[in-house]
This record gives structure tokens, C-alpha cells and sequence, in this order.
């Protein structure tokens, strides 16, 4: 009887040090195939079709950008009362984030539409507290891109610095972390990977594009070459 009791129990030690091998084995193989999937964006929002984030054209002045979250600051400066630099967290964080579906028009021939989602431009100034004289927003970007845009025309509009397109991140092509989502205006005015937002009091300042002639005001119903 003996004999039988033990050799039972030691079947029964041996298939648990079977199954905790297997597991075990199970496991590591699980941590080192891991692989990372990419993430699914929306193409449809509340009934309006939305472009693919891959169906934009490359254009930018020195091609896509790489810029390291962890280091980033987009500064708030000029004509203000109180001017600021924030971390990539800090605007994500420190402000309400809003949704909108719009489409960028490009001066190439070619448009998308996407559900972007960001803060509000004017909030961050609201918070800066442009001084008197201050007329003009200049936008810098990290590959030395700039554009403007007349302050009013931000105070008055829900202007949206997007860190989000189709509910995925920003992906560096589309200018991480920052994008602006310049409505009713030419797809030069939507400047990609902002590292600067600049009051000035220089109504006639040109940016990149503007200062090789296209058109300062950037009106979709109007022409994008000359003022």
C-alpha cells in the first residue's frame, strides 16, 4: 500500500514540475516575440468619411522631422504678458482638448479630410495674455518653417494645435508633436511640429512660403499666389 501511495505522489510532483516548466517556457517564449502593432485609426466620424493619415503628400522643407517627446518645449513668447515654455505633457495636460473633422486643402491639388483633436491655440494665449500692440501670431517649427496668422483670426476661430488625427497619434511624417489645423486657409498656413508661438506686432510679417510670393492671407476662396 505504501508503495502504491508514494508512487502516486510522486507522478503527481513530477506533472506539476512538468506544467510549471511549460508555463514557464510558455512565457519567456511570449516576452520575446513580442511585437508591437501599429495603431488603428478611424475612418469614419459621426457620419462624415475620413481620409487614411497616409494619404497626404510629402512637402515639407527639410522632410519629416524627429522630435524627442522627453526634450521638447514649445515656447509662448513676444508680445506677452506672461511667456512660457511648456512640455510636451504640460500642454497635453494642462488644457482641454477638443475634437473637430476638417479638411486641409493643399495649393498641390490635392485634400484630406481627418477627425483631428488638440487644444486650443487661442487658450494657450488666453494664458500668456497678449500685450497691446500685438496683431500677428508667428508659428515656428522645428525644421525652421515659419508661418502667421493674424491674432484675431485666432481669438475669434476654434483654432486647434492637434497632437491627434484619426484618433491616433501625430506619427513624425505628420508633424509630431504639434500640428495647426489652419481652418478655411491654405494647407502652407497648417504648419507641422510647432516649437514656437510668437505675438508680434508686425502685420506684414511672411513666413516661409509667403516671403517666396504665395499669398499672406491664405483664404481657401481665394488665390494662394500673391495678396
Amino acid at each position: 500500500m505504501k508503495k502504491v501511495m508514494t508512487s502516486r505522489r510522486t507522478s503527481a510532483i513530477v506533472l506539476l514540475l512538468i506544467l510549471v516548466a511549460a508555463v514557464t517556457i510558455g512565457a519567456g517564449i511570449g516576452c520575446d516575440d513580442t511585437e508591437i502593432l501599429a495603431p488603428n485609426e478611424i475612418r469614419e466620424y459621426e457620419g462624415v468619411d475620413l481620409s487614411s493619415i497616409n494619404a497626404f503628400r510629402e512637402n515639407s522643407i527639410k522632410g519629416p522631422q524627429a522630435v524627442d517627446a522627453g526634450i521638447y518645449t514649445l515656447g509662448v513668447t513676444g508680445l506677452v504678458a506672461d511667456s512660457a515654455n511648456y512640455t510636451y505633457d504640460q500642454v497635453l495636460n494642462g488644457y482641454q482638448h477638443y475634437k473637430k473633422v476638417v479638411t486641409l486643402d493643399c495649393v498641390e491639388g490635392w485634400s484630406v479630410t481627418i477627425l483631428w483633436e488638440g487644444v486650443l491655440v487661442r487658450d494657450l494665449l488666453v494664458e500668456a495674455e497678449p500685450v497691446a500692440g500685438a496683431e500677428t501670431v508667428i508659428f515656428h517649427a522645428y525644421d525652421g518653417y515659419t508661418t502667421s496668422l493674424p491674432l484675431d483670426y485666432i481669438m475669434d476661430n476654434d483654432i486647434l494645435m492637434a497632437y491627434k488625427m484619426n484618433d491616433v497619434v501625430l506619427p513624425p511624417e505628420r508633424g509630431f508633436p504639434f500640428q495647426l489645423v489652419a481652418e478655411s486657409k491654405w494647407g502652407y498656413k497648417w504648419i507641422k511640429w510647432i516649437t514656437e508661438i510668437e505675438l508680434s506686432d508686425d502685420a506684414d510679417y511672411r513666413g516661409y512660403w509667403e516671403s517666396r510670393g504665395y499669398s499672406n492671407s491664405a483664404d481657401l476662396d481665394e488665390s494662394f499666389f500673391g495678396d
